[in-house]
């Protein structure tokens, strides 16, 4: 048997030491020493059977077989199934449907796969009204409450399913160590058990995880790392809708995001996002212009406002939801000095329609234009898209699937749009679009 025993190891210089203590003596860091289970090795018998050296050439591969989730919009973001073997964190706000979810997903996998529900937030009975609150169509779904992770696995081990949530992670405790449930240590320590049985049996778990204030997952960022995806649920205050994102996949496309409806029976797909995203204003008004932005390997049509308006203050504000701030006052002085104008005594306010988020260099040319147009008061017309990025010569340079961007705003009846230079389209493709390719800043702001 391999011998337990309890070791604080700092998380600065990774120094292990036998008693906790404030400071470590080491490196000097304060509260940096975190309880660690050690597992000694000293009389365990070494393995007869070494790794075996391989030419990478010679490695047989086969497709994963994935089994479909029900949700076309999870499997789009878990990059076209349920993969054996793969552990999945998702993470997201109190009461934006996590379990909501996980449970339409388990009752639709059910029959493909033997399935268990583990929850130690919440009892039997509060999984069965939740259940009988969705109108599942399979109800006779395994449910057990546990929160001993020596207790989950050996209940894996006898069940043997194929698809495993855990509801949550922050709940589990190990015998090995006897700081609370949530810490540190325990979190990395479940994690890591739980990892090792899904590697070694084949069996898909979901983590579910609690976030923090700031919106990251809870816990040590090695979590994030040990898992194979990382899920990240988004709403707007306010809103009825739920965009889950993949922020770390190792069997899909980074970035994917999926699009969810909360109704009274649970988390319906919107099969159409862009039209979410468009206000689709019945006369054009000054300030907005519409953008085709590319989550994953999905292109969406958002609406990119601005409000440019005489600045009260000594110093203007600048305040972007959706959008970079530090990049929107770049733009800005772009605009100041290859387009000759100005905004020192204006209060510029930017803001993507929906709460959706664009992380990508596509919205600085839309960007440049809606606040243009808001200053000058001549709106952009309804029928355009406009996408790009610019470089601080006052270049439009070319962004990552440019075609792929116009074929989605054509299919929304869009008749115009201004691209960069570098995405002119091939002349075999066929659009109905007219298309007008610019390569500098001047050029795409003589249409506002």
């Amino acid at each position: 048997m391999a011998k337990i025993k309890t070791q604080y190891v700092c998380q600065s210089c990774g120094s292990a030491s036998s008693k906790w203590a404030g400071q470590c003596s080491d490196c000097g860091a304060w509260n940096t020493l975190v309880e660690t289970a050690a597992i000694s090795t000293k009389h365990r018998p070494s393995s007869a059977a070494a790794g075996q050296v391989q030419r990478l050439d010679q490695i047989s591969i086969a497709d994963e077989p994935r089994t479909a989730s029900g949700l076309s919009e999870m499997d789009r973001v878990l990059g076209g199934g349920i993969v054996p073997g793969a552990v999945i964190l998702i993470g997201g706000d109190p009461g934006i449907g996590k379990s909501t979810l996980l449970l339409q997903v388990l009752a639709a996998v059910e029959g493909k796969l033997k399935t268990l529900y583990i929850t130690g937030e919440e009892s039997l009975q509060q999984v069965h009204m939740r259940a009988k609150r969705l109108d599942l169509p399979r109800m006779d779904l395994p449910v057990v409450t546990e929160t001993s992770v020596e207790q989950i696995i050996a209940l894996m081990a006898a069940e043997k399913p194929g698809f495993v949530v855990v509801d949550s992670i922050q709940t589990l405790n190990t015998d090995t160590l006897d700081s609370a449930p949530g810490s540190v240590s325990q979190l990395r320590e479940c994690a890591a058990q739980l990892v090792r049985y899904a590697k070694s049996s084949q069996t898909a778990i979901v983590l579910v995880g609690h976030v923090t204030k700031e919106g990251a997952i809870a816990g040590p960022r090695v979590l994030e790392h040990m898992v194979d995806t990382v899920l990240y649920f988004e709403h707007d205050a306010g809103s009825r809708y739920r965009i889950v994102r993949a922020v770390k996949n190792r069997f899909g496309a980074v970035n994917e995001l999926g699009v969810f409806a909360m109704t009274d029976g649970g988390l319906k797909e919107v099969s159409n996002p862009s039209a979410l995203f468009l206000s689709r204003h019945e006369q054009p008004v000054p300030g907005s212009v519409i953008t085709v932005t590319r989550q994953g390997s999905r292109p969406l049509l958002v609406e990119v406002q601005a409000l440019v308006d005489q600045s009260q203050l000594g110093n203007p504000r600048r305040v972007t939801l959706g959008l970079e701030g530090n990049r929107m006052n770049m733009l800005l002085a772009v605009l100041h000095r290859h387009g000759g104008i100005t905004f020192g005594d204006q209060d510029v306010f930017a803001n993507v329609v929906g709460g959706m988020r664009i992380q990508e260099t596509a919205a600085d040319l839309p960007l440049l234009m809606a606040a243009l147009s808001s200053l000058r008061g001549r709106p952009v017309p309804n029928d355009m898209v406009v996408f790009g990025e610019v470089g601080l010569a006052g270049e439009i340079r070319p962004v990552q699937g440019g075609e792929e961007r116009l074929i989605e705003a054509a299919k929304h009846g869009f008749k115009r749009a201004i691209i960069p230079e570098g995405n002119r389209l091939r002349k075999n493709v066929k659009l109905d679009i007219e298309v007008t390719p610019v390569a500098r800043l001047e050029q795409a702001l003589q249409f506002v």
